[in-house]
């Protein structure tokens, strides 16, 4: 059968060498400078991946946590802790047995004083074929602990798939008019304000601060806090301040500012300062700005048509239009769009039969594609693997925060609590 591979990046016009394949297995070996997903399932079929139990009193938390990363990533089928696979003796294991149960690969954790070593073990090749040592900072099961873990998920997806993971990354959101912080699998929900009716969180491109819109007596101001919840104001309550966001080199703000002649879209430091005009509106509302990964160009939605819609202009404004065209006259009202970490799409939401919907088009053949039917879905966001968005979501009955996987529509709910919406991803926080 043929040897199923995908070459992620190439530095260097370096050599792949295919050093052997079973079925549904396909070992790939290279030399620095080309990265690649080592292991992969027959005819399409995602990888059988088994994590082996880890032995010491915090072994199974390890264990559930990474389990559970990888088959968030949708990207392997995990097997379940019941499956019949000996345990490991030392760095020794039950190829045959692995093969006949349908894995792929084996993921092997040994606890360690301070850290943990993680080995991958290719099931054809009948060996280790990556092994990494981290470290696992302060008590098990604390907020630093557990991102150390997801980060040690996120490197084992990459060496199974060549697609780094996003367990390691964090989510903000509105709820009870504060803003929470929770890991990527729902844990760990923080307040990161105590005053009331704040709205509109997205994290700073190095994921270390969130910066939001406090509604004020005076008005409307845009606030920046770090993840220890200290916060500093960057724009005054004067007027309309709302949907803020940070332009892809950390230094500056973008928001809508609105007063009597309309909402137009500004530029602020990200340290406060003298804020400059990119949207020309000409007295329509346009909110939402959302930068392209390079910067040079901006979405964000605009009523110049008459109608809320979504556009895409220059970065300082533009050569503004019409994202896509309407492909229905129940498509009246999107908006709320969100840039693919990759560039390559713009999610955003649409009124479909009196509900939003969240969206997504192509940048590149502008096909756009419905995410989600079921309940209201509201306020798209990405994750940083450009795979997975973020939505407000009522299939439950009451709104919650829901992961979809654009790929395969699969769906999880994120949050517990009821009433929460306006979710933004943080990028990667494990290198």
């Amino acid at each position: 059968m043929s040897i199923r591979f995908r070459l992620l990046a190439l530095r260097d016009a370096a050599r792949v060498l295919f050093l052997s394949c079973s079925i549904g297995v396909a070992v790939v070996a290279a030399q620095p400078g080309v990265r690649l997903g080592l292991i992969y399932g027959e005819g399409g079929k995602r990888p059988g991946i088994y994590v082996t139990p880890v032995a010491g009193p915090a072994g199974d938390s390890v264990r559930s946590i990474v389990m559970r990363d990888l088959d968030f990533g949708d990207r392997v089928t995990v097997l379940p802790k019941t499956t019949a696979l000996a345990t490991p003796s030392g760095s020794t294991v039950d190829y045959a047995g692995a093969a006949r149960l349908g894995i792929n690969g084996v993921v092997q954790i040994s606890l360690i004083t301070g850290g943990a070593t993680i080995a991958l073990h290719d099931v054809a090749a009948k060996k280790v074929i990556e092994r990494k040592v981290i470290s696992l900072p302060g008590a098990a099961n604390s907020a630093g602990w557990r991102l150390a873990v997801h980060g040690a998920s996120d490197q084992c997806e990459d060496w199974i798939s060549g697609e780094r993971g996003v367990a390691s990354s964090r989510l903000a959101y509105v709820a009870e008019g504060r803003i929470w912080v929770i890991d990527s699998d729902g844990a760990n929900a923080l307040a990161l304000t105590s005053a009331v009716r704040a709205l509109s969180p997205n994290f700073s491109p190095n994921g270390q601060s969130v910066v939001y819109t406090a509604l004020e007596p005076a008005g409307s101001a845009i606030y920046v806090a770090d993840l220890r919840g200290a916060s500093r104001r960057v724009v005054p309550p004067t007027g309309l301040n709302i949907s803020p966001t940070y332009t892809p080199d950390g230094r500056g703000i973008a928001y809508a500012h609105g007063d009597d002649f309309g909402t137009e879209l500004y530029v602020v430091g990200a340290g406060g300062g003298a804020s400059r005009r990119i949207s020309i509106g000409r007295g329509s509302d346009n909110t939402s700005p959302t930068f392209s990964p390079d910067g040079r160009r901006i979405a964000f939605t605009s009523g110049r048509s008459g109608r809320p819609d979504v556009y895409i202009a220059d970065e300082d404004g533009t050569n503004a239009d019409l994202l896509a065209a309407l492909s229905s006259a129940a498509q009246a009202y999107r908006s709320s769009p969100d840039w693919s970490p990759d560039g390559r799409a713009i999610a955003f939401q649409s009124q479909l039969g009196g509900r939003f919907q969240a969206m997504l088009i192509t940048l590149r053949d502008r096909v756009v594609k419905q995410l989600t039917t079921e309940g209201s879905n509201e306020d798209p966001a990405w994750a940083p693997d450009s795979r997975h968005v973020v939505v407000s979501s009522t299939r439950s009955g009451i709104r919650q925060l829901w992961v979809i996987d654009t790929e395969t529509g699969r769906a999880r709910q994120l949050t517990a609590a009821g009433g929460a919406r306006l979710a933004a991803w943080s990028p990667r926080l494990v290198p």
